[in-house]
């Protein structure tokens, strides 16, 4: 029944519903949608929670439940809140990471990522995968014993690893990843140093301070990161009408244990010695020091270098032009964005770049033609 009150038309039949049911005489059975919208989250998490399916976190799962019991939604048979509250619930994150005893460098985020999960009451969870796996390979019970909120992977660059990896239904932040794996096949969120400007920028330097050919060594099928470094080079070359000259780079896989064997075999085989190499790390950098060194040719007079990473692990490093990355600053990031993610599960995934700062040193000094 309607009526006109001013000019405006009265539902009657839509007060009398909306008065009776806050009298409780009335009750209306809330959606999946209108749960969702008091929680902010998406209706399909709602109804993973409902149905019983896998990929929402304990946490969330809880507060879904309650808000339900809330809004006086009936509970489907066999779903029920946890007998703990998420307050009291210890969070578990995994950190599942290749070779770190590697380097100082991969410590030194670990160590920051614990520093920052313990302010949170966070457990940590140290599991070591393998650099290379086989066809019948099973992730660690760790990951997938369903006591795992979280997983943060770090150094993991084989595909199949890290398909195995996207493929768990529970919040992930990769480190960095393969350049084959692509940051929409992971399932996660995706960290990154900045690696393309700063690149560009020392291979700028390299030309206006005279150098005239360039060689890039460096695994760019390995890592995102390597290619996007390549990427800076080789576009900067181009934007000042320099051509890259695959015959002096070496961007093809490198074996992790024969890096030193495999470059000097390159660089027996250069046609000519460039003017400056653009290297995609320090690690690499400091091998190509040493290799040119044997060979009497001197750097920077002969031979430009610049290595990434700031790793001060090999003394040859203390005159390598090199790019800064900010450790402390990564395992903060990591340890931040999967608390965000087990919080917001739905939320789109992010790609999230890391300054970066150069340090120019003598291997880029001046160059006398």
């Amino acid at each position: 029944m309607n009526w006109y009150n001013n000019n405006k038309l009265i539902d009657f039949n839509y007060i009398f519903r909306t008065k009776v049911c806050r009298l409780g005489v009335i009750m209306k059975k809330p959606t999946l949608q209108e749960i969702a919208n008091s929680l902010g989250v998406s209706r399909t998490t709602v109804w993973k929670v409902f149905s019983g399916q896998e990929g929402v976190s304990e946490d969330l799962r809880n507060r879904i439940i309650a808000k339900a019991q809330e809004m006086n939604y009936k509970i489907p048979e066999g779903i029920l809140p946890s007998q703990t509250s998420a307050s009291e619930s210890p969070v578990n994150i995994a950190l599942a990471v290749c070779r770190p005893e590697t380097s100082v460098f991969w410590m030194d985020i670990i160590h920051q990522i614990a520093k920052e999960l313990s302010r949170h009451n966070v457990n940590l969870v140290y599991t070591y995968l393998p650099s290379f796996i086989s066809g019948n390979y099973i992730l660690p019970a760790s990951l997938t014993n369903g006591n795992t909120h979280g997983i943060i992977i770090m150094n993991v660059y084989n595909e199949q690893l890290l398909r195995l990896l996207a493929a768990c239904p529970i919040p992930k932040v990769f480190f960095d990843t393969a350049t084959a794996v692509s940051a929409s096949d992971l399932n996660g969120d995706l960290i990154l140093t900045e690696n393309y400007a700063s690149m560009s920028k020392i291979t700028e330097h390299l030309i206006k301070k005279g150098r005239k050919s360039f060689g890039f060594i460096g695994d760019i099928n390995y890592a995102k990161s390597n290619w996007e470094r390549y990427d800076g080079f080789s576009r900067t070359l181009l934007q000042y009408g320099m051509p890259v000259h695959p015959e002096l780079c070496l961007t093809s896989s490198i074996g992790i244990d024969t890096y030193k064997e495999e470059i000097e075999d390159f660089l027996g085989s250069l046609p000519y010695m460039p003017d400056a190499f653009v290297c995609a790390n320090d690690y690499v950098g400091c091998i190509l020091m040493q290799l040119l060194s044997k060979r009497g040719i001197r750097i920077p007079e002969d031979v430009a270098l610049s290595g990434f990473d700031a790793n001060m692990e090999n003394p040859l490093a203390e005159n390598l032009t090199t790019v800064q990355v900010f450790n402390q600053d990564i395992g903060f990031r990591l340890a931040l964005q999967i608390l965000y993610r087990i919080q917001h599960p739905d939320v789109p995934y992010e790609i999230t770049y890391v300054a970066t700062r150069i340090i120019f040193r003598s291997s880029t000094a001046d160059f006398e033609a």
